[in-house]
């Protein structure tokens, strides 16, 4: 049995995706930040950790990013991808009409279409699934949840109306984090921390010319600040590929002979709910460049 510790608490898509990713007979240990999180993995009380990483309508979780490019012993060993769906509880027995709903900021903006149509009152909770509880605990006749079905399940809230969010087909990727990360599967990943040598102009395309000679395709490239000198930048690349894979591995060598720091973050299987990426229809872009010029007052 292994513990897999997770930004709790209970009932949110986190604890979701940790319910996804652990194998039986896995403890699920709910922590209160993403530090402790990368803490636990880092001094092995914890096999694995989860947290999100980015979601496609705001992007990155740039405090979580910070906490894996900050840590030394954590490695991005896998991922999980979610579709984020909310949905209205109330606790039994409540038919007042809707008067508020309660839910973390994130899920208060999912849902702002729903809200402003149900014209209700709004308020603010430290996570959906504490939106959840503390209805459960004290209920409010007219006030209702907003959260993923499995807060409101645990709460033991009754399900009122589903599929709320303003947005189809948002999604929210999660890594797993451990000391180690496993060997290709095929369809592989691979995270670095780029910190170009300031002394030399162009350096970080230099770097990343070390993937794109080799037709690596990068998948990400995020830019966070050290926290040491005002202006100055570490870099999260993430590439197609696995470390082992023998194209990449020439390109990590160019970039450890051209300087800076480079980290390796790991190398992981893609989730295979992923879709498969089109291939590229070969248009010279001519139409595309006419069009921008008609943009062109004269």
């Amino acid at each position: 049995m292994a513990v897999l510790a997770y930004l709790g608490p209970e009932g949110t898509f986190t604890h979701q995706a940790a319910l996804d990713v652990a194998a039986p007979g896995d403890e699920l240990v709910a922590m209160r930040t993403a530090p402790g999180v990368v803490q636990a993995v880092e001094q092995g009380t914890a096999a694995a950790g989860i947290v999100a990483f980015e979601n496609s309508l705001q992007g990155p979780v740039s405090e979580n990013l910070d906490e894996i490019l900050a840590g030394r012993r954590c490695l991005l060993a896998g991922e999980r991808v979610l579709a984020i769906s909310f949905a209205l509880f109330r606790t039994p027995g409540d038919d007042a009409p809707l008067a508020g709903v309660a839910s973390h900021p994130f899920g208060l903006l999912q849902c702002a279409g729903f809200i402003a149509r149900a014209g209700v009152e709004t308020r603010d909770a430290p996570s959906t699934a504490a939106a959840c509880r503390e209805l459960a605990e004290s209920p409010r006749p007219g006030w209702g949840a907003i959260a993923p079905r499995i807060a409101g399940e645990l709460a033991g809230l009754v399900l009122a109306q589903d599929g709320i969010e303003d947005a189809e087909r948002a999604e929210t990727r999660f890594v797993v984090l451990r000391p180690t990360c496993p060997p290709p599967r095929g369809r592989d990943r691979s995270a670095f921390a780029l910190l170009p040598r300031s002394d030399e102009p162009g350096s970080l395309v230099r770097l990343l010319q070390e993937f794109s000679v080799r037709a690596i395709n990068l998948t990400a490239i995020k830019s966070r600040p050290t926290k040491v000198s005002l202006g100055e930048y570490v870099f999260f690349v993430e590439c197609e590929g696995h470390i082992g894979d023998a194209v990449l591995r020439d390109a990590v060598l160019g970039l450890l002979r051209f300087g800076g720091e480079v980290r390796f973050l790991g190398s992981y299987a893609e989730d295979p709910s992923r879709p498969s990426r089109p291939s590229q229809d070969g248009s010279d872009g001519q139409a595309a460049y006419e069009a921008m010029l008609g943009r062109v007052q004269e």
